[in-house]
Order: C-alpha cells, then structure tokens, then sequence
C-alpha cells in the first residue's frame, strides 16, 4: 500500500469560490490496485481538534476532475457540518495509473472502496457514518460500491448515468440488439490493433467543439458547462481530449447494477425531471428495495443543473444535508 509521489497543484484552481467556512487540504491514498488517488479534502472550520465525524467521498461526473463539480458537492457538504473528499479517479486528473485516459467498471468501483478505507482510517473521522456521493456516470458506480461495501452507510446517486446499460444498449435503449453490440466490439477491436501498431492510444475526443447546429439538447447541455467558463478545466477529459478510444470498451459487456436491489443502506437518487438522463435515474431506484430508499426529482432541472446548480440554484442542498445527517448521525 505503498503511496507514489504525485505531483499536485498547490493553488486553488477550481471552477467554483473557494469558501472561508472549510478547512481545505490536498491529500493521497491508495486503491488496492497500488494506485495513488489524489483528492481534496474538506473540514468544517471550528471543528474541535479531537471531534469525529461523518464523513462523505465524492466522485464524479464520467470525464470530469475533482476541481469541477464533485469538489463544489464536498466543499457545501463540508460547509454543512461533515469532513468531505473530491477524489480523481484513477487514469485520470492528478491521480496516478498507466495508461492514461483508461476507466474499469471494477476500478473505478474500486476507488470509491478505497476513498472509504482512507476516510474509515483517519482520526477526525467516525468509521461508522461514512457515505459517498456519485455525479453522473459515477452514479451508477456509486450504487455499485454501495452494493458491494456496507461500510457505506448513505449513498446520493445524483444526475446519474449507468455506463454499462449506455455503452451496451445505446441512449433510451435504441441500440439493444446483438447486432448492434457485435458492430461496436469490431469497431473497438480494430481500434485496438492500430493503437497496439502505433504504440499509443488515440483519444475519443470530449464534448464536441465547436459545437454543431443541430446538435441535440443534451449535447448543448454538456458544451455549456464543459467548453464555457462555467466549467472548463484543463485536466478535464470532457472538456479536452477525452478518453481514449477503447478506454471505456469493458463497460460493454459488465453490467454495474446487477445487485442494486441487495443495497441494504440508505440511498437517494436525485435527478432533474427535464434531463435527458433522467430515465436512468428512475429505472435504478425501482431496483432498490427497502424504506430507506429515496427518490428526489428537481422539477425543470436538466442534466447539468445538478452539476452546480445551473445558475438557478437547482441542487437541493438542504434535502442532501437532511438526508445524510438522517443515516450518517
């Protein structure tokens, strides 16, 4: 569990107000890969020394570093009380892993596990009340941790995507065939012997630019956070180069929500009504079983609103903090 030596920015470089209400630190743990994850870390200011407390780790969305949305979701949830992470996957951001640009249904997972054994190990922190957050694609890999590690005991799946279900069936489930699943495994394959000849892996591209006329709503949606100063930033594969082209291939045929319905702890799904997302969201809460389960719509809402609030204050912070002092307390 040997940590390697990242080198990470030291100024505030997010794309959201540093807030004077948190203590704000950069930080490393290890994934049982052996890989380093790099994360900012959140304390509430005023905090006594010797206090534990609950404590929340949170990715997300798919593409993404943590100086973007994930790092707003920590720093307001510190604001409110718990010791919070925005970690960068592995592959990606600050975080360590070769090749670059690379995403696993299981390593990914993963990091969400070993975000909890770092938060589990630390003094200011009660191991008991630890929960996660996953935005967009991390979502869905959040209901998959959630599954898998019952040391979480809250998980908020919000604007989610699941990746398997995308990759394998297309949007809205347009491209389920076998057929259609054969024609993306040749084209991946080929993919896969140039980038082997040339010695390098290509890169899909992020969120296209510029962006089209008749680009549909969603893909709009993605350009104006992630292309717009509302969003951009340099590490970012979705505002950049992206993935590599076979980076995500195993999301085709792994199935990440297999054993929603075997979450025993408490989870919210939250989604925007109006997002094009939103179906996903509504198909994996009707997975879940038990009362401790919640689904929370924001009415108007589309899929990036949830990623800082749209400039309409759309994520419902309080409902959050409600629900996590409810099942972290």
């Amino acid at each position: 569990m040997t940590e390697k030596k990242l080198n990470l920015v030291a100024e505030w470089d997010k794309t959201f107000p540093r807030s004077e209400r948190v203590d704000h630190e950069k930080v490393m743990f290890c994934n049982r890969y052996g890989i380093t994850l790099a994360a900012d870390l959140y304390r509430p200011k005023g905090i006594p020394a010797d206090a534990r407390l609950a404590a929340i780790a949170v990715c997300g969305p798919f593409g993404a570093v943590k100086e973007q949305c994930s790092g707003l979701y920590a720093q307001t949830m510190a604001e409110r009380g718990f010791l919070t992470i925005a970690f960068d996957p592995s592959f990606t951001g600050e975080s360590g892993g070769e090749p670059r640009y690379m995403a696993s249904p299981d390593i990914n997972t993963e990091d969400f596990l070993a975000a909890v054994d770092y938060l589990s190990c630390r003094e200011d922190v009660d191991a008991e009340h630890v929960g996660i957050v996953g935005i967009c694609g991390w979502g869905g890999l959040a209901l998959n941790a959630a599954a898998l590690d019952p040391r979480i005991k809250a998980t908020v799946a919000s604007t989610m995507y699941d990746l398997a279900r995308v990759a394998a069936k297309g949007y809205f489930d347009e491209a389920d065939s076998p057929e259609a699943r054969m024609e993306q495994r040749r084209v991946l394959a080929a993919q896969r012997t140039r980038d082997y000849a040339a010695g390098a892996y290509e890169r899909a591209g992020g969120v296209v630019d510029p962006l089209p006329e008749d680009a549909p709503f969603f893909v709009r949606d993605y350009y104006d956070y992630y292309k717009t100063p509302r969003g951009y930033h340099p590490r970012s594969l979705n505002s950049n180069e992206g993935w590599n082209v076979i980076g995500t291939q195993s999301f085709l045929n792994q199935p990440i929500l297999a054993y929603a319905d075997e979450i025993e702890s408490a989870v919210m799904v939250l989604h925007g009504d109006a997002a094009h997302s939103c179906y996903m969201g509504k198909d994996a809460f009707a997975q879940l079983k038990g009362d401790n389960k919640e689904l929370v719509l924001v009415s108007g809402a589309v899929h990036t609103d949830l990623y800082d609030g749209g400039g309409k204050d759309a994520i419902p912070w309080d409902r959050i903090q409600d629900f996590f002092e409810k099942y972290l307390h």
